[in-house]
């Protein structure tokens, strides 16, 4: 899923929980289409509440390819005015152009990110982050222990994440690799000018 479906997703993730009911079609078309795997399906139904089972949802579908966006608004049948919105706002935001973005000079690349730059970062970030620190080194296992460290707050656990890659890596933990991590997950490239700021 490209970055600006995701971020899209991201902006309206409290309106669609309480719009979309995915006890419906939506998750059998997604599941037909190769979009949701079996145990996809058992975890968004496990869900106690229809909001949590379309979180579960908008948690799993940015990491489930480049169609999965389409499929997604193919599957809002029931749902015609959502799926108008979803359109709508796709086509007023624009992806910025990389010439756009500014230039991060050598020297702050090859330094590490601070606290406070971590902090800033994990705000920004949603389930993607699991993957980038994968890409950074960290393994399931790390993942797991700052999920369990952190179980109510999933800011605290993508920081606990990012400060244990830096404990590891030492100098080597710098803010270009944090950048070569955020571009393979395609992360929109304003996350990283906002946590330069």
């Amino acid at each position: 899923m490209d970055a600006r479906d995701k971020q899209l997703l991201r902006s309206l993730r409290l309106e669609l929980c309480t719009e979309v009911l995915v006890d419906g079609l939506v998750i059998q078309y997604l599941y037909q289409e190769g979009i949701l795997t079996d145990s996809h399906v058992q975890e968004i139904k496990s869900q106690t509440t229809s909001q949590r089972k379309t979180m579960m949802l908008l948690d799993i579908l940015p990491t489930r390819g480049p169609k999965a966006f389409d499929a997604f608004l193919d599957s809002l049948q029931e749902f015609p005015w959502v799926k108008e919105k979803l359109m709508m706002k796709r086509k007023e935001m624009t992806v910025q152009d990389p010439a756009d973005v500014t230039e991060i000079a050598p020297c702050i690349l090859k330094t590490s990110p601070t606290d406070q730059q971590l902090n800033k970062l994990a705000r920004r970030l949603g389930p993607e982050w699991e993957h980038i620190v994968l890409c950074l080194g960290l393994s399931h296992t790390d993942i797991y222990r700052c999920k369990v460290n952190h179980p109510h707050n999933l800011q605290s656990q993508i920081i606990a994440a990012f400060v244990l890659w830096r404990q590891r890596l030492g100098k080597k933990a710098t803010i270009q690799k944090l950048q070569a991590s955020l571009m393979v997950e395609e992360v929109d490239p304003s996350v990283i000018q906002y946590m330069l700021e």
